[in-house]
């Protein structure tokens, strides 16, 4: 979409990425608490594209969804891009991944303060049998690679991590499945700090990248690309990254 944006008293033509801010995702967007503005780690390469290619814009980075809806918003055409999502099959087939992968994730289990288990793979997760279910966030990819094991009993029935975490203290799950960088954050946000800890070993990893939709002007994501590309051989993408571990 073209529109006009003003910088420095002149009006220049720039093209407009249509977006928004993704519900529970620290540190991939988060609200500052002295500004209440969006930031994160998707803000800050948003805004390095910009710098680099003064005529892309990003538009409704300030604007909170939960990923049901940024999808929704995505097929209708009335948003263009997503930043910071992981293949999947379904996705594969519905949108464009722009590479290069933006940063990459790590998924850990968290459990009660109390509980005894040792989770070192996931045979040992199968191995503790019925009763040791895990709690994911629908929609979210942790809940494709969590079924991609085979064997794991999985409530994914709340959205938000918060929720999961209450869920997990009434002992309505026996572990929550969720990804760093953020996970400390969340926690903290959650107020369970103390009545939870996060067990040591990374159970996957994940690289994410900017997504788009089919319609998107092929010259647009590729475009996109080619300052991911400048922004990757540079080291910002890493640096960025970086600064919110």
């Amino acid at each position: 979409m073209l529109s006009l944006f003003w910088t420095a008293g002149a009006s220049v033509a720039a093209t407009e990425i249509r977006t928004s801010a993704q519900h529970g995702t620290e540190p991939k967007f988060q609200a500052d608490a002295s500004s209440g503005r969006v930031v994160g780690i998707c803000i800050d390469i948003m805004r390095a594209i910009e710098r680099l290619d003064p005529g892309l814009k990003f538009t409704g980075d300030q604007v909170w969804q939960p990923l049901p809806r940024i999808y929704s918003a995505i097929d209708r055409g009335t948003q263009d891009a997503s930043c910071g999502l992981s293949h999947s099959p379904e996705r594969d087939k519905k949108y464009q991944f722009v590479g290069p992968p933006l940063f990459s994730i790590r998924y850990y289990l968290v459990a009660r303060n109390d509980d005894a288990a040792t989770i070192n793979n996931w045979d040992d997760l199968r191995n503790l049998g019925k009763g040791s279910v895990v709690l994911a966030n629908r929609g979210f990819a942790g809940v494709t690679i969590l079924e991609n094991q085979g064997g794991i009993q999985i409530d994914a029935g709340a959205s938000d991590p918060k929720l999961n975490l209450q869920k997990l203290l009434a002992r309505r799950g026996r572990f929550f499945f969720h990804r760093a960088p953020g996970l400390h954050a969340v926690l903290e946000r959650s107020g369970v700090v103390g009545k939870v800890k996060i067990l040591p070993t990374v159970m996957a990893t994940s690289q994410l990248y900017f997504v788009m939709g089919r319609q998107v002007d092929p010259a647009l994501v590729e475009r996109l690309r080619a300052s991911l590309q400048a922004l990757e051989k540079s080291g910002e993408l890493e640096r960025i990254a970086k600064s919110w571990e």
